[in-house]
Formats: structure tokens, C-alpha cells, sequence
């Protein structure tokens, strides 16, 4: 009996540690407390000024030239660039703040995420950054190809625009993850794989849907050479005077009728040049 354990001391050891654990945690807490309402006020005041100097300073036309790209308006929101890094600068101040808050309570396993979450906003942000500049390139690709396609008179301009915005959207977009930290390998092959097929099919099906057209802008390479406005000829039972030569086709007038004749068969036909 004598070597039973004194229930009663071990009960007042107990009673006793978890007081003296708790007298030295609380002022941990309170000061873990103040320390966030500090990094609060820090962090909104920070957010207020950054905002105000961007906006003074015309930060905000970036957002208004992605504000027009045709993805942006389809998703019908509006982007503050400067409301957008102030915002950022007053998480990431937070998240500092939060790590002393952290490291006050002197529990390591919410200080190191804390801390892993503080070194990943630099990437996030240069993710963001570059994810915003390849969105504008891929917009001034679209408009440049678009453009071109109509200046030949190729059909569905717009569609291989819009492929070629999303072509560069996707390889930014990828960028911006492996910028971030994020494995992409997959990703990549995937992606790799996709276009390849659509290229494929899309030329396979598109050159032969525009073979007729793709002739007739080769053919304007070689006739060009050979005629120009003003010129009386005969071509078949066509006879008059050429008023207009353009990428794919040749306008001749007389007196009677006005007549388009398409490039191509100026290499297939003979043409007869009256002056």
C-alpha cells in the first residue's frame, strides 16, 4: 500500500503546471493580439497610400488597355491596377506582421507556414506581372494577325486571330506557373500535343478550304509584274481596262459590263496587253 502513488500530489503537480503554462502563455497571446491590430493599421495605411499615389499617377491605363481585350470584356470586370497592388502590399504586410505574431506565440508550425507564405507572394506577384504583360502581347498578336488575314482577303480573319491570342495566352499562362513554382511538365506535353493536332487538322482543313484563295494571292506575286491599272487587255472573251488589281482578284471595265476575274487564271489563260 505504501508504494501506491499520492494521488492527491499528483493532481496539485498537474494543477500547478497547467497554471504556470497558462500565466506564460497569456501574455504571449495578448502580445501575438497587439501585434496584428499594429500590422493592421500598418498594412491599411500602406494599402491607402499606394493607392493614391498610383491613381495620381495614371497606374491605372495599363487596366484600362486590358480592360478592352476581348477576354476581359467577355468576363465583365473591370481591373484597378492600383487597387490591385495596394491590395498586395497589404496582405503581404499582414502576412509579415502575422509571422511576428507567430513567432511571439512561439508555435513553429504556424511560423514556418506563415513563413512559406511570406516567401511565396514575391512569386506570386512576378507570376501576376507576367501573366498581365502576356496577356497585352497576346493581344497586340491577335489584332496584328487579324489585320494581316483581312489585307489578303483571307476568310475567318477573326477566327485565326483569335487562335493565335489564345496560342500566346496559353504559353503565358504556363509561364506565369513554372514563374510561381509550380510543376508544368506535364502541362507542357499535353499542351504540345493538343496544338499539334489542331494545327494539323486546322491547315489541313483550312488549306483546302482556301485553296482557291491562297492560288489566287500567289498568282498577285507574278502579275503584278505583268499588269497594272489603266492597261487595255483581253483575257478569254473579256475585253476592257483594268481599274483595280488586288491581292486575289483583277477588275476590268468596258463599255458595256464590269468584270472580276481572279488571279489565278491570269496563269492558266492568254492574256492579250493592248498598249
Amino acid at each position: 500500500m505504501n508504494n501506491l502513488p499520492n494521488l492527491s500530489e499528483i493532481l496539485r503537480n498537474t494543477f500547478n503546471t497547467l497554471i504556470s503554462q497558462f500565466v506564460d502563455f497569456v501574455p504571449r497571446v495578448i502580445g501575438c493580439f497587439v501585434i496584428l491590430a499594429i500590422g493592421y493599421l500598418v498594412a491599411r495605411g500602406v494599402r491607402i497610400v499606394i493607392s493614391q499615389i498610383l491613381s495620381k499617377v495614371g497606374f491605372d491605363r495599363i487596366g484600362d488597355k486590358l480592360n478592352e481585350i476581348g477576354i476581359i470584356k467577355q468576363l465583365k470586370t473591370e481591373i484597378s491596377l492600383s487597387d490591385i497592388v495596394a491590395k498586395i502590399f497589404y496582405y503581404y504586410i499582414l502576412l509579415i506582421f502575422l509571422t511576428f505574431a507567430a513567432d511571439t506565440l512561439g508555435v513553429n508550425t504556424i511560423t514556418e507556414m506563415v513563413l512559406s507564405l511570406v516567401n511565396f507572394i514575391p512569386k506570386l506577384i512576378a507570376g501576376a506581372v507576367m501573366l498581365q504583360i502576356g496577356i497585352m502581347f497576346s493581344d497586340a498578336i491577335k489584332t496584328a494577325v487579324t489585320a494581316l488575314c483581312k489585307s489578303f482577303n483571307i476568310a475567318s480573319a477573326k477566327l485565326i486571330g483569335n487562335i493565335a491570342f489564345i496560342f500566346f495566352l496559353i504559353i503565358t499562362f504556363i509561364t506565369a506557373l513554372k514563374q510561381i513554382g509550380m510543376e508544368t511538365a506535364m502541362l507542357e506535353s499535353s499542351f504540345l500535343l493538343i496544338i499539334g493536332g489542331v494545327v494539323v487538322a486546322f491547315a489541313i482543313g483550312y488549306g483546302i478550304a482556301s485553296r482557291d484563295v491562297l492560288s489566287n494571292i500567289i498568282s498577285s506575286f507574278y502579275s503584278r509584274k505583268n499588269y497594272k491599272e489603266g492597261q487595255v487587255i483581253k483575257i478569254d472573251d473579256v475585253k476592257g481596262v483594268i481599274t483595280k488589281i488586288d491581292n486575289t482578284s483583277v477588275t476590268i471595265v468596258n463599255d458595256s459590263t464590269t468584270t472580276i476575274i481572279p488571279l489565278q487564271m491570269f496563269q492558266t489563260r492568254q492574256v492579250e496587253i493592248f498598249n
